[in-house]
């Protein structure tokens, strides 16, 4: 029978249909040129709900994955789709999805949780189905997002803000009537009556917001927020569902924020990996050219370096599942992050192509699963 390689791409946070651009079709043509003895298919994980809890999602995605492998196994007529799989996965996500990935796998392989605070070591289940094969996540912050990250970004809103504050700093002179607002603080200072309108019949045909200049404009920031407090108030359920979407999504997200959760995922690919003979691979970002002459004078790169990375990266055990994938085009993380699948963004497209094929090419296919296919029924 025709073994099936089934590669599952899975997006990220708020990510969808288009996260991926054409990259599933070019790999799925590459890799069916380095194993052609199965059938090498795609598939992309629609646009999921990114809220609420995580093991949640990984739940629906497990559903979800389980239908399309079922399928496919009817399909092959296959005798025993438990004891003997025609399918095996690959899991490949970007971002969150690769945790949500690497969650599905450990899931499938213990049946427990990554979360579980009760279990103990698990013992693995080489037996699973879906046979996962491995996990190729795609800058996914399996160690937390990169502190340059929110460095590099607080940095450019600093001097947004700055140049901002400059430019409404030139603009109070129109406001208080065509003089400067310097000056009339000193005028205020010297006689504090002097920021009171003038009363004269001249003065009186002028427009009452040249009338009574500053007092006019404190009166009407006042009726503005009272008018503000007072469309909260009325709007205050839409506001308090508003903070319920903001707190479910950093539920999702959350996961980042655990270190010891975050290590034990992570040791736990490692232990797949080892026993189990999975794949496991992360292709981060990392910023080039573009990016290091952007240092050249900044606060935080003198402090954070420029070895510019949007996920963490581990010091010691585990380095060996971290591969460089470096963008010479993009001058920040988030960039990199999110185009890394688009050749016109990313000039190192068809070099993240091409590592991604021989990753999988190499992880252990060629076994006899492998060699016993063929297009006999």
């Amino acid at each position: 029978m025709k073994r099936t390689l089934l590669l599952c791409f899975i997006h990220g946070f708020k990510g969808g249909d288009d996260t991926f651009g054409g990259f599933p079709e070019h790999l799925q043509a590459l890799v069916s040129h380095g194993l052609p003895k199965v059938d090498v298919r795609a598939i992309v994980y629609p646009k999921f709900e990114t809220r609420g809890d995580l093991a949640e999602c990984v739940s629906r995605f497990r559903d979800w994955l389980q239908e399309k492998v079922i399928d496919i196994e009817v399909a092959n007529n296959t005798p025993s789709p438990t004891v003997d799989p025609s399918v095996r996965t690959i899991l490949i996500g970007h971002s969150m999805g690769g945790i949500v990935a690497a969650d599905t796998v450990l899931g499938i392989t213990s049946d427990r949780p990554i979360g579980d605070a009760d279990s103990t070591e698990p013992i693995l289940n080489s037996s699973m189905f879906p046979y996962i094969q491995g996990v190729l996540a795609f800058d996914t912050p399996y160690l937390g997002i990169s502190p340059g990250v929110v460095a590099h970004g607080a940095e450019g809103h600093y001097k947004t803000a700055t140049s901002a504050l400059t430019q409404l700093s030139g603009l109070t002179g129109a406001l208080w009537g065509g003089k400067a607002a310097s000056e009339t603080d000193k005028e205020e200072k010297k006689d504090p009556a002097a920021a009171l309108p003038p009363a004269s019949e001249a003065n009186a045909s002028l427009p009452s917001w040249q009338r009574w200049g500053k007092v006019a404009l404190y009166a009407g920031a006042g009726a503005a927020l009272a008018a503000g407090g007072t469309a909260a108030w009325l709007n205050r359920d839409q506001i308090t569902e508003g903070w319920t979407w903001v707190g479910s999504h950093l539920e999702f997200v959350g996961c980042l924020m655990k270190g010891e959760e975050l290590r034990k995922r992570v040791a736990g690919m490692g232990t797949l990996n080892k026993e189990l003979n999975i794949g496991f691979c992360n292709l981060y970002t990392r910023l080039g050219k573009n990016a290091l002459s952007k240092d050249d004078g900044s606060m935080v790169g003198s402090v954070i370096g420029n070895q510019r990375t949007f996920c963490n990266l581990p010091q010691k055990e585990g380095k060996e599942f971290w591969h460089e994938a470096i963008n010479d085009e993009s001058g920040d993380e988030i960039a990199a992050h999110t185009t890394m699948f688009y050749p016109k963004d990313n000039p190192g497209y068809y070099s993240l192509a091409e590592d991604a094929k021989n990753l999988i090419v190499h992880w252990p296919i060629k076994t006899d699963w492998y060699e016993s296919s063929s297009d006999d029924t």
